[in-house]
């Protein structure tokens, strides 16, 4: 019986850890925007000047080295691009700003993938 009981612990333990990761999935970890592009997650942060871009795959930090990128920001009837370098084990960073109520467009590519495109609006 305590065998089990056992094994059904370790079932229930197993299949709670992936709804706990997917319950994380899509939120903001670091108070930016986020913005998802296939498994990548892109959290997009704008700080004193400059934008920082997180990339992550189900809260899993994804390596930025040797990664590119572009931020297109679209504000009334001006558009600017924010270019994007590593910056950091999973980040990738620019100078720029982010108004509210801009429409962003996130293209990033990692070493040896497709490049990645998602979008986002500013709150």
């Amino acid at each position: 019986m305590n065998k089990l009981f056992s094994i059904f612990c370790l079932s229930a333990l197993l299949t709670a850890v992936p709804a706990i990761a997917h319950e994380m999935h899509g939120q903001a970890m670091h108070g930016g925007i986020v913005a998802e592009a296939g498994h990548a997650q892109f959290e997009i942060v704008s700080k004193d000047g400059g934008v920082s871009v997180i990339v992550t795959n189900h809260g899993a930090p994804v390596a930025s080295a040797g990664a590119s990128g572009k931020l297109t920001v679209l504000a009334g009837s001006s558009k600017s691009e924010i270019e994007l370098k590593p910056a950091g084990e999973n980040r990738l960073a620019g100078q720029g700003s982010l108004p509210a109520g801009a429409k962003l467009l996130i293209s990033v590519t990692l070493p040896g993938k497709k490049p990645l495109q998602a979008r986002a609006v500013v709150k």
